[in-house]
């Protein structure tokens, strides 16, 4: 028994994968979860339109600022600047003073602050008013102090951009699309070339004058039309069942579909060509896609809240890219000319997996 123990040590200790598995994975999980699932606000993007630029509303501006909480990406001049901005998606919040803001306050009249944030992402909106509303308040009481009169009230008003009712499923609705394509599309094309291998068909390509870009091609095209009918019947869900709005081309986001699915099957394939079992590509697929674009990807949790390293990480999802997309078309209205640095993002990425599946898949052949 004692040798028997022993010996199943040696196997483990020898086996690279249950090393792994066994250590790195927990590990793995629990800094993904504590540094990507956080309700902290940190370097929120928001842009400023000062209609008085005087000592008071440079002063408010300057302890938003320094708060840590938010980053100030840049001065608007004018209020058609706040959509363009919104839309291009460089910032989160605006926020605008009135005129005579500083005699306004020194009058003792109630100036007013109006605060809009681009509830695309409700939890974060409503994260970003209440910050800011909290400065805003924080000043007030502090601009009151040592003054015979009642405290100075300054009034902020709020505005949602894109969703006013702060309806949760236009944040889980584009994020579910975009997980739901990249992990069927990814698992149905990962098991295809490691079936072959496994029920020894295999032979049959080797020996076809068929190349191994034509063997990619075939094995992925006929999952490219499934796969748009998926993605067909989850926007109609979305759109006819909750209410999911479409301010966009809808001609636009079917093609920005395409494109995705086909950076999703094409994934599938480079998982099935280091693959020797179905099973093997299937785990790799599932497991090793899952957490990350669930986590990474803005899905759910904010990626301007995380550490700037899982930032960067976060930039090698597809899934993040996809949302943006989902989000700018069907909430904002926005067309190619807001889209296209992310589209040609998620381009570059299938061309990467499809060279990385023919480069393994001729390694297999010699």
């Amino acid at each position: 028994m004692k040798a028997f123990i022993i010996k199943e040590f040696y196997h483990i200790f020898r086996d690279v994968r249950s090393m792994v598995i066994l250590f790195g994975m927990p590990i793995v999980q629990v800094m993904l979860f504590g540094f990507a699932i956080t309700n902290d606000l940190k370097d929120a993007r928001i842009a400023i339109l000062d209609n008085s630029r005087d000592v008071e509303s440079m002063r408010i501006v300057d302890k938003i600022t320094s708060s840590g909480y938010f980053k100030l990406e840049k001065e608007l001049q004018q209020p058609s600047d706040i959509e363009q901005s919104f839309r291009s998606g460089k910032i989160k919040e605006a926020v605008v003073f009135e005129n005579n803001f500083a005699s306004k306050l020194g009058s003792g009249q109630k100036p007013e602050i109006q605060i809009i944030a681009d509830a695309s992402d409700p939890n974060m909106a409503n994260l970003l008013v209440n910050y800011t509303n909290g400065i805003v308040m924080n000043y007030s009481m502090e601009y009151s102090q040592g003054l015979m009169e009642p405290p100075i009230e300054i009034t902020t008003e709020s505005r949602m951009m894109y969703n006013e009712e702060l309806k949760s499923v236009f944040l889980f609705i584009p994020g579910t699309i975009a997980v739901i394509l990249l992990l069927l599309s990814a698992m149905m094309t990962s098991i295809s070339i490691a079936r072959e291998k496994e029920l020894g068909t295999m032979e049959i390509l080797l020996v076809s004058p068929l190349k191994p870009i034509q063997i990619i091609v075939g094995k992925v095209f006929p999952y490219i039309l499934f796969s748009f009918i998926n993605a067909v019947v989850i926007l109609f869900l979305g759109y006819f069942v909750f209410g999911m709005p479409l301010s966009g081309s809808l001609m636009l986001l079917l093609g920005e579909s395409i494109i995705f699915i086909i950076m999703a099957l094409a994934l599938g394939i480079f998982f099935s060509t280091i693959s020797n079992s179905q099973q093997t590509a299937m785990m790799l697929s599932m497991f090793v896609m899952m957490l990350p674009t669930i986590l990474l990807s803005g899905f759910i949790f904010p990626i301007e809240n995380m550490p700037e390293l899982l930032q960067w990480f976060c930039n090698l999802m597809p899934t993040k890219w996809f949302i943006i997309i989902l989000r700018g078309i069907m909430l904002k209205g926005n067309g190619i000319a807001q889209l296209w640095q992310e589209s040609l993002i998620i381009i570059v990425m299938t061309l990467v997996f499809i060279g990385l599946s023919i480069k393994k898949f001729k390694i297999r052949l010699q």
